[in-house]
């Protein structure tokens, strides 16, 4: 056949179909989507300025562009919220695809509030000495020079530094805000790539340690590979039950209260097994992101190894990210399923809380100890998940602002400790800190009390908050679990507590390294946020659960 006659068939057909003329052009509310547009374009200048600005130049253009773009969406946020885009004109976005709602732009505003407190320890090159008269960051000279080798040493003498680590950052922080926000799975899949992949980037950086933090970094993309190939095969089969992406959708075809069914639809929509096993994948795959047990081995071993900097930034941003999506997915594609779904979560929470509490207790490395207790943590907040009440909901957005500040704050004050091989973080180096450096110490002690939930910290009225959500939905054993967790958990929190300031500091231990106005703001916000949050946790309480309804 000639082409032709292939030309002519195929304009024939697409005459008689006429489909050219049904494509409408998208409608995309810029004003809506501008958070997470002004932070991708910032990412996007960031390459820029690697790739024409003078190496001398770049740290501070980076900090700049960075600073400035975390802000300024932060101010969008806000406008956003003041116009009622949280409350009463909230709706979706960019055809289908981003809801813009209270829990939406709470958490988003949450993740821009802890990226840019982590941005400065990022910044931060006070902490080790000069090197060949250059001031050096928390990552490697040279990310793509083999650790140890004749080029690594080459490029610390130069003074190189790893500048990229800004614009990654930013990639990061704009999957992160659309990640709670999507309204359809395609979306959701997207999002968790597009801040999954810096993540594994950035965890490869250290500047000390360095094959330590590369093979950290290798095991979170090994496993967080596997956790997205959950999610998307999740996603397929859930797509093959509702014959849609859309949350919407798939919640109405849940609860069969869908409008057209096709006789396509009518023959998958009695298979509950795609339903069943396409939402256990994606709520698996979203339960790795926030380090629940049986899901989280990956969490000490990374928090350990990668730029201690980087485990703040993550330990507290991923962790309001993935809680945000796993209410949506609950909260609105199966709310439907509750029976099913939350028998299994009482499980998932019951052992998170016992054995990130049971298993810190064995720990000698204070980021590894820090890590089981962020498991811990992840399920004293499943607990507010479970409660499938609006007080549930409000509890663990609460839960999440108060928690991700108290984190980086903590681990900002990790990277102050320093001996010859750089940051200290071996339990043992720490006796006696206190003695030392009183300030710093005590500022370390607050985090700690505030991880252990005591009343006046923000940990308290988070956790509070949560137990009592859990109580009101019906789950009063889980709250029992939740409260012997948290004594259990309190008992290695006070014992390094004890150990700073009542035991002999060594003569060859650490030194507490004077950082500069970067970290020390960093430190100080996470001290306020904690004690704020701690003795007046009203306001917060009612933002939070003013931005407690999904849009449906």
């Amino acid at each position: 056949m000639s082409a032709s006659a292939v030309h002519s068939l195929w304009t024939t057909a697409a005459t008689a179909a006429d489909p050219i003329a049904k494509i409408d052009a998208p409608k995309i509310e810029y004003g809506q989507l501008s958070p997470v547009l002004i932070v991708l374009g910032a990412a996007i200048i960031g390459i820029l300025v690697e790739a024409f600005v003078p190496r001398r130049s770049r740290y501070y253009a980076q900090m700049f562009v960075s600073a400035v773009a975390l802000v300024a969406a932060f101010a969008a946020i806000v406008a956003l919220a003041a116009d009622g885009y949280g409350t009463t004109k909230a709706g979706i976005a960019a055809m289908g695809a981003v809801a813009v709602d209270g829990p939406a732009l709470f958490l988003q505003g949450t993740i821009l509030l802890t990226s840019l407190v982590a941005l400065f320890t990022f910044a931060e090159r006070r902490l080790d000495p000069e090197q060949h008269g250059n001031r050096v960051d928390s990552f490697a000279a040279q990310a793509a020079a083999v650790p140890g080798s004749e080029s690594e040493q080459k490029a610390v003498k130069a003074g190189f530094t790893t500048t990229e680590v800004f614009p990654l950052l930013l990639f990061a922080v704009a999957g992160m805000l659309v990640f709670p926000a999507a309204n359809d799975l395609l979306t959701l899949f997207v999002a968790l790539e597009v801040f999954s992949l810096p993540l594994y980037l950035l965890c490869a950086l250290a500047r000390r340690k360095r094959l330590m933090s590369q093979e950290a970094a290798v095991k979170y993309f090994l496993l967080g590979a596997f956790a997205s190939a959950f999610t998307l095969f999740g996603i397929a089969l859930l797509y093959g039950y509702a014959g849609s992406m859309s949350y919407g959708t798939i919640a109405q075809v849940v609860d069969g209260t869908v409008q057209n069914v096709t006789p396509a639809l009518a023959d998958t929509m009695g298979n509950d097994a795609l339903l069943l096993v396409g939402s256990a994948l994606i709520v698996m795959g979203l339960l790795f992101k926030v380090g629940a047990v049986p899901f989280h081995m990956w969490t000490p071993d990374v928090y350990q190894g990668a730029p201690t900097p980087v485990t703040g930034f993550m330990a507290a941003a991923t962790k309001v990210a993935a809680f945000g999506a796993l209410l949506r997915i609950l909260y609105v594609v199966l709310p439907g399923l509750r029976w099913d779904w939350r028998p299994v979560m009482w499980g998932v929470a019951i052992v998170t809380m016992l054995a990130g509490a049971i298993v810190a207790i064995t720990q000698t490395d204070i980021k590894r100890l820090l890590a089981y207790s962020s498991i811990a943590h992840a399920g004293f907040i499943l607990a507010g998940v479970i409660a499938t009440t609006p007080e549930g909901i409000s509890s663990v957005l609460f839960y999440l602002a108060a928690y991700s500040f108290v984190t980086i704050g903590a681990f900002a004050v990790v990277t102050l400790v320093r001996d010859a091989g750089g940051e200290a973080t071996h339990l043992s180096k720490w006796a006696g800190l206190g003695r030392r450096s009183p300030l710093v110490a005590a500022v370390f002690a607050v985090f700690l009390l505030a991880f252990a939930g005591i009343p006046l910290t923000s940990g308290f009225s988070g956790k509070f908050a949560v137990f009592k959500a859990a109580a009101e939905g019906g789950a009063a054993p889980l709250v029992v679990i939740g409260v012997i967790s948290s004594a259990i958990a309190a008992f290695f929190y006070i014992r390094v507590i004890v150990l700073m300031f009542f035991s002999e500091p060594r003569p060859e231990g650490p030194t507490v390294a004077v950082p500069s106005p970067l970290t020390m703001t960093a430190i100080a916000v996470g001290v306020a946020v904690t004690v704020v949050l701690g003795v007046a946790p009203q306001y917060f309480l009612d933002l939070a659960g003013q931005a407690g309804v999904f849009v449906r």
